[in-house]
């Protein structure tokens, strides 16, 4: 199994509405399709004979081995929860991912958004019933954060606590945290924050930083592999 490739680029092309690259890694040549963003952004750039380096989901055929590159891991893991719901392939994953952000797609699932998942071609009224149905579980956190962030979870007027989530952004960073991580936790630990101040209770670095740990760790369990 090919988890990520990196290699020379020998070639790009593409066919109809697919995109490809020819990465020459060690030797051997890996034909890959890619979403169409970074195609753009390599012919643009024309950048070919330099390395670069896709994350890789392997799909195995019986006639035919697939691979699919992605530049970052977060792509991979998305194209991969859309494989898991029926009915979709590999192509219908590849086209929601070519028109539209993560975020995007996640917004849309929030607020049932199915004229947005139907303007990708191939997907029709019911399957974009069962994409929102089945992903909205599966991205239950990150709907969340995508909430919070709608409330303004970020509007803090007292400086106190805004040196203390600096700090605590740094901290994070130290214990290696990664930056997507610290991100993603920070509309939770202030909608806490507020919640705790409106109630009258204190808050600490202490606290926030405990706090913070305990959310990052009980959600590393359940990320993507």
């Amino acid at each position: 199994m090919i988890s990520w490739i990196n290699g020379e680029l020998l070639e790009l092309w593409q066919t109809n509405n697919k995109f490809f690259v020819l990465i020459n890694c060690q030797g051997l040549g890996y034909e890959v399709q890619i979403l169409e963003s970074f195609f753009l952004e390599l012919k643009t750039n024309n950048i070919s004979n330099k390395n670069i380096t896709l994350w890789i989901k392997h799909i195995k055929k019986e006639d035919s081995d697939l691979l699919f590159g992605f530049t970052s891991k977060d792509q991979k893991n998305f194209f991969i929860e859309i494989l898991n719901i029926r009915g979709v392939g590999s192509q219908i994953g590849m086209g929601i991912l070519n028109k539209y952000s993560i975020s995007e797609v996640i917004n849309a699932i929030n607020n049932q958004n199915k004229n947005l998942i139907c303007s990708v071609p191939g997907i029709g009224q019911k399957m974009s019933e069962r994409l929102i149905l089945e992903l909205k579980s599966k991205f239950k956190n990150e709907l969340q954060i995508e909430e919070l962030k709608r409330q303004d979870a970020f509007n803090i007027k007292n400086t106190e606590i805004n040196k203390m989530m600096g700090d605590l952004q740094l901290t994070l960073k130290s214990l290696n945290y990664t930056k997507n991580e610290i991100k993603n936790i920070l509309p939770i630990i202030i909608k806490e924050t507020n919640n705790s101040t409106k109630n009258g209770n204190n808050t600490s670095f202490e606290n926030l930083l405990k706090l913070a740990m305990n959310y990052l760790d009980n959600d590393s369990s359940n990320i993507v592999r």
